[in-house]
């Protein structure tokens, strides 16, 4: 049995340039970081000449199929196309939190895979072939309108500022950060879900349209993963890192109208009066999760102001995916 791991992310700033449709026109980054919330894939085998079935794969239902065009579950299905495999396998996933919800599950949940199948077939796979294999299925061979940062944070892990030159061509900066800054960061961090899960393949399909006419704040958002860099890898205070999210939650809700709603605004003005420097909503927008960045004199009241939501603990610079059994 193979058992492959890959964590969960949040992405900082630059969220929105790591589409080729902008990189490849303007500078495109993003800042992001790796958490220990994880996506796990496990991969064994079984002798299908002894079933009425060649392939099995369980998520929140379980398919037998007995050849794999059969399985309706697109990512299992090309994910096994891809690798070569067409029976005797048995594939199974979990996750540590939901799909849908802004954290990149989905990208991390087709490195996951792909790493536990080339696992299963005795190969090794460096990190950024791995985030360039899942980027190829996802946009190329499934056709979802997706960026790049999230395959190559799940790969990779870590604190990096990741720079896009092209689909195959991501640049990688990690943060040098001592424990203690690390730490420090950790801290100043509230993540909390707000109840509210949707996909995010729509909303970015619909900001890529508009895209042309939202040049100037995807620009911003741009340059704020360079501010970020040098407030984190400094020794300084987070206040201003808690103000620059907040100035990339207003430049990212000029995107487009869907990425925030009323509730969202709300739960979000709730975080600000209870004390919090600033934040903003993860992934695409329309639900997931609230990133809010908190003084550490103020973090008890920013959990008291959610207290009907659910507060995740979690740590960043997770490490990349990886096989954890075989």
């Amino acid at each position: 049995m193979i058992i492959s791991q890959a964590p969960l992310r949040i992405s900082f700033f630059g969220g929105g340039t790591d589409f080729p449709e902008y990189f490849t026109k303007e500078s495109g980054a993003v800042l992001a970081t790796a958490i220990d919330k994880y996506s796990y894939v496990t991969a064994s085998t079984f002798h299908s000449h002894l079933f009425d079935y060649a392939v099995r794969v369980s998520y929140s239902k379980g398919e037998l199929c007995k050849i794999i065009d059969d399985i309706q579950h697109p990512v299992f299905r090309e994910c096994l196309r891809f690798c070569g495999l067409t029976k005797d396998v048995e594939l199974h996933t979990v996750a540590d939190l939901p799909a849908f919800t802004g954290l990149g599950s989905s990208s991390t949940f087709t490195v996951s895979l792909l790493h536990a199948l080339h696992a299963y077939k005795g190969e090794f796979v460096p990190p950024l072939r791995l985030a360039y294999e899942a980027i190829h299925i996802e946009r190329h061979v499934l056709g979802e309108c997706v960026g790049v940062q999230d395959q190559a944070t799940a790969a990779l892990g870590g604190i990096n500022v990741l720079e896009f030159k092209a689909e195959d061509d991501i640049r990688v900066a990690p943060l040098l950060l001592t424990g203690r800054r690390i730490a420090e960061i950790e801290d100043h961090l509230i993540l909390v879900f707000t109840g509210i899960k949707r996909r995010a393949h729509d909303l970015e399909a619909r900001k890529m349209q508009n895209m042309y006419l939202k040049l100037d704040y995807l620009r911003q958002m741009r340059r704020m993963v360079d501010r970020g860099h040098d407030i984190l890898v400094s020794t300084g205070s987070l206040a201003e890192f808690g103000s620059l999210l907040h100035e990339a939650w207003i430049a990212k809700r000029a995107l487009d109208g869907c990425v925030s709603s009323p509730e969202i605004d709300t739960l979000y003005n709730r975080g600000l009066a209870a004390g919090a420097w600033g934040g903003k909503l993860l992934g695409a927008g329309g639900g997931g999760f609230l990133l809010f960045a908190v003084p550490p004199e103020r973090r008890s009241a920013v959990t008291v102001a959610f207290t009907d939501k659910h507060e995740i603990q979690m740590h960043i610079a997770a490490p990349g995916s990886r096989i954890v059994f075989s």
